[in-house]
């Protein structure tokens, strides 16, 4: 019987898996990697579609340069080489005559925390933070002053000015999935109601995408009023350090973290030293494969698709059960202790909905998670999903309960302000990703919570508390589940089925 490690939050778990389980690996990340600032000054000139940057910068113009928070994959890069695009981007419009003084960096976070003055440094190189002498705005969904771009959409989309009062938009990114990047970036400068609206039944597919949607139609719109370029990374999975280099995508590297007597050590430190050793071992390199420039759309939906090549892995038919780790830290900035909603986003919002052609569960399957799902909420950043848990304990997960709830929290003028001062999240974004767990939800017949530390908040949930995954196993046989899989994550990879 194989043993398969699993990184659930700070611990490394051993699960005796059937010898007929399907154990899903991302590729190892092979072929060459290209000089970031070489690949993304070509991208620029040479885009897949429409005019690239000699012909759209002129000098003299204002240009808008927009970023998100590096937000996704997980783990965070040691050197993200989004930093790299942004300063090659920044090079070519002050070669082309249009200098920093006359450029704007647009963050736009959507309804995650806004970012501090001091964590903008994270987003750019040392030497450009040094030398940038232009606008930086940090996107406010709730700011009075969003203007109107497209009065027939629904909801009605309000952009950041920094969108409009400019010559020029330079989208920066990379593929990561159809709601982070590309076109997304440009709905994440929207309003609230616009970025709350921003679902998805695939994360890899734009079919039945509310978010791709709007996107384009944000685009659309953008477009009409200033020309509009995007540049998207295709990011290779990463490369971990220390003890799980190789991992997951190495077999024999977990055979070596199944074997290895320094887990047994390991696993009675403390907690909060768990924790400081797995955030600094699960940092990670990330190679970038090629840079695709055109607009923002068509970038990034190439990128994207050449991200799932490269980065997939592949099962021949769905799956009865799937076992799946809960990493340690939140899908957010800054990265924290995950509470029990943001763990099922991770599980649920996250991993399985980074499928193409087919869910990889059938219907009817089990999900198995693997998590302590424990009620943490840091404070103050996780004030709203304190927030939300109230209401499913007054009323569970009653749609028209779990609607009023959001409606008191989107016109809650303390959450409101907590957002706006970059305290916490907006109060809308436990909703949108409790949304995010859905296509999930209506496909599985179970989700078992294995070693959880709060049975209380795992049932408030709607899931079963398991003691470990040896029980949650048997339960899923005890259904007539015979074809188990297990991901080896993070990060979360593509899964095509089929």
């Amino acid at each position: 019987m194989p043993r398969v490690p699993l990184l659930s939050g700070t611990k490394l778990v051993l699960a005796n898996a059937p010898d007929d389980a399907v154990v899903l690996r991302p590729p190892r990340p092979e072929g060459s990697s290209v000089e970031v600032t070489a690949a993304v000054r070509d991208a620029l000139r040479f885009p897949l579609e429409g005019d690239g940057i000699e012909a759209l910068a002129r000098r003299g113009m204002r240009a808008t340069i927009v970023v998100e928070p590096p937000v996704l994959p997980i783990p965070t890069a040691h050197a993200d080489p989004r930093r790299l695009a942004v300063t090659a981007v920044v090079d070519e419009l002050e070669r082309l005559g249009i200098p920093t003084g006359y450029q704007t960096f647009l963050v736009a976070g959507g309804l995650g925390r806004r970012m501090a003055q001091r964590d903008l440094d994270t987003l750019v190189t040392p030497e450009l933070a040094r030398r940038f002498h232009g606008n930086v705005v940090v996107h406010d969904v709730e700011d009075p002053d969003l203007v109107t771009v497209a009065d027939g959409s629904r909801p009605p989309l309000r952009v950041n000015r920094a969108l409009v009062d400019t010559d020029l938009v330079v989208v920066v990114t990379a593929a990561e999935t159809v709601l982070h990047g590309g076109p997304a970036a440009l709905l994440a400068a929207a309003g609230a109601d616009a970025a709350r609206a921003s679902g998805a039944y695939s994360l890899l597919e734009t079919t039945a995408s509310q978010g791709w949607y709007l996107a384009l139609t944000l685009e659309r719109a953008l477009g009409e009023r200033a020309p509009l370029l995007g540049v998207s990374l295709v990011l290779k999975h990463p490369e971990l350090s220390g003890a799980l280099r190789g991992y997951p995508y190495d077999e024999a590297a977990a055979d070596r973290l199944a074997r290895s007597p320094f887990r047994f050590a390991y696993a009675v430190l403390p907690e909060a030293m768990r924790r400081g050793i797995i955030l600094q071992s699960l940092h990670a390199d990330y190679a970038v494969a090629t840079a695709i420039g055109g607009p923002p759309s068509v970038a990034h939906a190439e990128a994207l698709l050449r991200a799932v090549e490269q980065r997939q892995a592949s099962i021949a038919e769905p799956l009865d059960t799937v076992v799946m780790g809960i990493p340690a830290a939140t899908p957010y900035l800054p990265r924290e202790r995950p509470n029990p909603l943001l763990s099922a986003y991770l599980g649920l919002g996250l991993g399985l909905r980074l499928w193409r052609d087919a869910f990889p569960v059938v219907e009817g399957g089990t999900a198995i998670l693997v998590g302590r799902f424990d009620r943490h909420f840091a404070h103050p950043t996780q004030q709203p999903y304190r927030t939300f848990f109230h209401a499913t304990a007054r009323g569970g997960r009653d749609p028209r309960v779990l609607a009023e709830a959001e409606r008191a929290a989107a016109a809650d003028p303390r959450a409101i302000a907590g957002y706006r001062e970059g305290r916490t999240v907006h109060p809308l974004l436990p909703f949108r990703d409790w949304n995010g767990c859905q296509p999930a939800l209506g496909r599985l017949g179970n989700v078992l919570v294995a070693g959880t530390a709060d049975a209380t908040a795992v049932r408030q949930l709607g899931f079963v508390p398991v003691h470990g995954i040896g029980a949650a196993l048997d339960m899923a046989r005890g259904q007539g589940h015979t074809r188990i899989g297990f991901v080896l994550s993070p990060p979360y990879f593509p899964i095509r089925v089929g």
